[in-house]
């Protein structure tokens, strides 16, 4: 389990080394700017010119399209480095004539909870000029992967030179609107603050965001989706082997409370990011994480209230645990299958990893599940010749002899 939890981290935090690795220059064909520095996410970059004596900013954005009708985005927070409050301009092909047009929007809270369209408006900042040129001058056309500069020239507040820069991309236009971005990591990551003066990214909570990410999907990936089925497969399995006693009742309680205790950590983990990222509502995860939180707890309950063998309701007890047992394991899976979506991981070597280990426990119960029904068809048998009474002779010979 060590090895798994290593490994696990190691893949999933590959795109924490990874940042700011692209490069960036400071020429394009119409101007040179002095400074330059690749963003950590879309292989996108800026570069810029600050004019220290009259606060204006010089800048050139470099992304690319994913789709032919999609959009490309750059903007600035004035307040912090988040999508909610972006000024930015967008470029995209005009529906009409095809052309590359760029255009202010406003990106508020009921657009990013996406309750009305993105509508272009002024921008409320001192935005001198912006234009946009596809990479290859004029001619160029929108396709997939083509690169695309979108030139701002802005007023900066005096004595503020920390820019909250924000950019996006999405693959549909609808008329002047453009629609929702992806929503993998590596489109939720798509801010910096950077030092305009000095040329120095400051250090976000983006980082501390994505490694709560990694820390909360490495926990409920072990606890609902490993130690769960554990748990699971202990209390199936050797419950009737009379050599264990209760054993393996302790085993299966023990491996269940700390799944739900660690699961626990991880939930909690789970609010806390939803609470640090207003907005991003993956709603199928989040409610399924509910559902495994609050079926695990009354699991988890139940104990207090587990009636004693020679009890009348102790069948109907039997049942509801087996119910929400087996309701717990086939959740816990799937939300973590649903969170590495979430996460943008559906093709990485942590699900690989996560898939390597639960075809691990299936392969185990696969074969318990065959020994189990080659004992019960065994004792089966048996059962059926000794009330025959072909086997009542041996078993009285094999006990003489035993006494003897």
């Amino acid at each position: 389990m060590n090895h798994f939890l290593l490994g696990f981290l190691i893949f999933s935090s590959l795109p924490l080394h990874l940042v700011f690795s692209s490069h960036c220059t400071t020429v394009t064909n119409t101007k040179t700017f002095e400074k330059c520095m690749a963003l950590p996410s879309q292989d996108a970059s800026i570069a810029w010119t600050f004019h220290a004596h009259n606060a204006t900013l010089d800048l050139v954005f470099f992304g690319t399209f994913i789709s032919p009708s999609g959009w490309v985005g750059w903007g600035m927070n004035p307040t912090s480095a988040e999508m909610t409050g972006t000024r930015a301009l967008i470029a995209f092909p005009d529906p009409n004539s095809g052309q590359l047009v760029l255009l202010p929007y406003i990106i508020d809270p009921t657009v990013k909870l996406q309750k009305d369209p993105l509508l272009s408006r002024p921008l409320d900042v001192h935005l001198l000029s912006s234009s946009a040129t596809l990479y290859g001058g004029r001619m160029a056309t929108v396709h997939n992967g083509a690169t695309i500069q979108i030139y701002a020239t802005l007023k900066l507040v005096p004595n503020k030179t920390k820019i909250h820069h924000v950019w996006n991309r999405g693959l549909y236009v609808q008329g002047y609107s453009p629609t929702i971005h992806p929503t993998t990591a590596n489109d939720l990551s798509s801010t910096a603050t950077i030092d305009v003066l000095s040329g120095i990214a400051a250090k976000g909570n983006n980082n501390n965001i994505y490694t709560l990410k990694i820390i909360h999907g490495v926990i409920n990936a072990i606890s609902w989706g490993l130690l769960l089925p554990i748990g699971a497969i202990t209390a199936r399995y050797f419950r009737h082997i009379q050599a264990l006693g209760p054993a393996w009742f302790y085993a299966h309680a023990g491996i269940q409370l700390f799944a739900i205790f660690i699961g626990t950590v991880g939930f909690a983990i789970g609010i806390r990011l939803g609470e640090l990222s207003p907005g991003r509502v993956f709603g199928l995860h989040r409610k399924l994480g509910f559902a495994i939180f609050c079926l695990g707890w009354l699991q988890t309950l139940a104990l207090l209230f587990r009636p004693k063998t020679t009890n009348k309701f102790r069948k109907y007890w039997k049942s509801y645990h087996h119910f929400v047992g087996y309701a717990c394991v086939v959740i816990g899976v799937v939300n973590v299958f649903q969170g590495f979506d979430v996460m943008g991981l559906g093709r990485s070597y942590a699900k690989l990893a996560y898939c390597l280990g639960l075809s691990t426990l299936i392969g185990v119960c696969i074969a318990l599940e065959v020994n189990s029904w080659v004992i019960f068809c065994r004792k089966a048998k048996e059962e059926k010749l000794r009330r025959e009474g072909f086997i009542s002779g041996c078993s009285d010979k094999a006990s003489g002899s035993s006494r003897g």
